[in-house]
């Protein structure tokens, strides 16, 4: 029977998670609310309507979702062109599938954004599907991308391990029954991806790829 090895990719094999945080914090202030930028760090990987509510809470006016929305959409994506792959990202994935591993990302973005940041992985080849926000009615933290990408690769939940960057890529990781890697390079505390259900941590994609054998992929 196949493997599974299913990916996040903002902060996990491209490097925008920072973009994100400063065309949110852009978005916010266009709209006239005040959020702090360490506020919007720990909130990247959720959906845009997820992360709004996490941020300006039940009470907001959510008439204007889908206004702030459309800002951080368009402010990012000014940077679709040059968004940087972390090293050695298109080199893990390419290295996986030659060990057998199905490759399958399940990502918050789609459309324009989700084909921007596969061009900068650039390792087309190897990756059997992507679950995106496209495909599922609940984001992450809940365990739907997971289960999805699960089904993309025709895998069980106890043949596959997810790599995230994030404590929601932890928490529906954890919730769909796949094991959890944790990767720094998104810039969250080793404690927090570690409490959230990461078995184990690397600093990055490269990390990641030169200590394969000893890893969950080993």
């Amino acid at each position: 029977m196949e493997r599974a090895a299913v990916f996040d990719v903002d902060g996990t094999l491209v490097d925008t998670n920072h973009l994100h945080v400063v065309t949110w914090w852009e978005a916010f202030r266009q709209a006239g609310h005040r959020v702090p930028t360490h506020a919007i760090h720990r909130a990247v990987g959720l959906g845009s309507t997820d992360l709004v509510a996490h941020l300006l809470g039940d009470d907001r006016d959510k008439d204007q979702d889908a206004e702030l929305s459309a800002a951080h959409k368009t402010l990012y994506g000014q940077y679709f062109d040059r968004l940087p792959a972390l090293r050695d990202a298109g080199r893990l994935l390419r290295q996986l599938d030659g060990r057998g591993w199905a490759v399958v990302l399940a990502t918050s973005a789609g459309g324009a954004e989700l084909s921007a940041l596969l061009r900068a992985i650039d390792a087309d080849d190897a990756i059997r599907g992507t679950a995106s926000a496209d495909d599922v009615d609940a984001g992450k933290p809940a365990p739907e991308p997971v289960e999805h990408a699960l089904e993309l690769a025709g895998v069980p939940a106890e043949r596959a391990v997810f790599v995230g960057d994030t404590v929601w890529d932890m928490e529906a990781g954890t919730r769909a029954g796949v094991r959890c890697v944790g990767l720094l390079c998104g810039g969250i505390p080793r404690a927090d991806l570690t409490e959230a259900g990461a078995q184990a941590i690397y600093d990055d994609p490269a990390h990641l790829l030169s200590s394969l054998a000893s890893s969950p992929f080993g």
